[in-house]
């Protein structure tokens, strides 16, 4: 029987034992020190309000909404609060890549140049004594790369390279370096100017966090003929009924969007200002350029949905968006040890836990990641878990990220049976 996800709004959890018919059970008792954190961190002034949301084979065990959506302006948070997501849009434009590799219309071992030609010849700014030297790439950049985050593309924030980025609106110009929300251009523009500066590792020699995923939205727009936000729309979002989730906010739900807060100095929120290092052009910018690495807005219970579709091996509710085998290739560690040497690898989308406590309490097999305003996410296989926390605070200096998820799984007093990794339900 196909199993409606997130059809209760809102759960009461005190002194009982929430379960799944088939999932984790959570102890009532338990369960009280994840809502006794989330009101401290409010209480404190630490955060201005969450939105929890945990789902055991699909169902919501847990969904919780603490604090303010906007302080200043009165709004509580609530469950369909809006958030920017930021770097969890990099699994969603990595699923449109690879659902393109599908259809055979991108290749991992491309290079970049048969979609963007400015790539066909980029360059590397190495250390040579006490000075940079920009020498050229050994090879090109393919979409494996760029995938896996071994492109050597950065956000052009190091001191070596800083200036040249600033110089044509990127890096130090682009809030923290990822920031493109107020750009009056395509991202496709945007990306070829990127192949103009110099990156900072030659091609698969380094795991290097950048635009390496801005780039492959790019390629999803050549590869396909689209503007990406039309290609997550119909091809993503609306088959998933993530109806709430988009790149930029229509004007007349501007009150839906959680304000951004950050941490001040002594570790109490205040108000993050207006722009690119705080609230964004979400609502009111251009809107032309959709950012594939950190563009999107989205609900607590939309992206549960793309997590769950994951989870289930690329499908949700009779709806595939990709194959149990693209499933396993995103979420299995592609790079060895260039991303950790500590037992977390890196897939093509996500963080991947390779061993038991290299991550909190992850299984072996879970994966997740995180985004710059403060969210996070990890999805558990073996546990039949789904598990987030949306807040809006950049930068943020707490470590509720950590703890959240700890407190999940210490509320866990039975693991499920016979849990596989990418179990198939159409």
């Amino acid at each position: 029987m196909k199993r409606k996800l997130l059809a209760v709004s809102l759960f009461v959890l005190t002194g009982v034992t929430l379960c799944s018919q088939s999932g984790s059970a959570l102890s009532g008792d338990r369960v009280g020190r994840i809502d006794r954190l989330l009101q401290e961190y409010v209480d404190d002034g630490r955060i201005a309000g969450a939105v929890a949301l945990v789902l055991s084979d699909g169902r919501p065990v847990y969904e919780r909404a603490v604090g303010w959506s906007d302080k200043e302006a009165g709004r509580r948070m609530t469950s369909d609060t809006i958030f920017r997501i930021a770097s969890q849009t990099k699994a969603v434009t990595s699923v449109a890549v690879l659902s393109l590799m599908e259809e055979g219309k991108i290749g991992l071992t491309d290079p970049v140049s048969r979609f963007i030609p400015a790539y066909a010849s980029t360059t590397v700014s190495v250390r040579n004594g006490g000075t940079a030297e920009i020498v050229p790439a050994k090879r090109p950049i393919t979409i494996r790369d760029l995938l896996t985050h071994t492109s050597g593309i950065s956000y052009g924030t190091q001191p070596d390279i800083a200036a040249l980025y600033e110089a044509k609106g990127l890096g130090p110009a682009a809030g923290l370096g990822w920031y493109t929300a107020d750009k009056d251009e395509p991202i496709c523009t945007t990306m070829e100017t990127l192949a103009t500066l110099p990156f900072v590792a030659q091609p698969g020699e380094g795991w290097v966090y950048g635009y390496s995923i801005d780039v492959l939205g790019c390629v999803v727009e050549r590869a396909s003929g689209m503007p990406l936000d039309e290609f997550v729309r119909t091809r993503i979002t609306e088959p998933l009924g993530m109806k709430d989730t988009r790149f930029f906010l229509p004007t007349e739900q501007r009150d839906r969007l959680a304000a951004v807060y950050a941490s001040g100095s002594d570790g109490r929120m205040i108000r993050a200002p207006e722009g690119s290092r705080g609230q964004g052009a979400y609502v009111d910018g251009p809107r032309r350029s959709f950012a594939g690495g950190a563009g999107l807005l989205s609900t607590a219970r939309d992206y549960a949905r793309f997590l769950e579709m994951i989870r289930q091996g690329g499908a949700l509710d009779g709806v595939r968006v990709l194959a149990p085998r693209t499933v396993e290739l995103m979420t299995t560690n592609q790079v060895g040890t260039l991303h950790s040497s500590t037992g977390l690898g890196f897939g093509m989308g996500f963080e991947t836990t390779d061993r038991y406590g290299a991550n909190g309490m992850d299984s072996e097999g879970a994966y997740g990641w995180r985004g710059a305003y403060g969210t996070m996410y990890r999805a558990d296989p073996e546990a039949r878990l789904v598990v987030l926390l949306m807040v809006q605070l950049l930068p943020n200096a707490t470590d509720i990220r950590t703890k959240f998820p700890t407190l999940v799984y210490q509320a866990m007093l039975a693991m499920p049976s016979g849990a596989r990794r990418n179990t198939t339900r159409d």
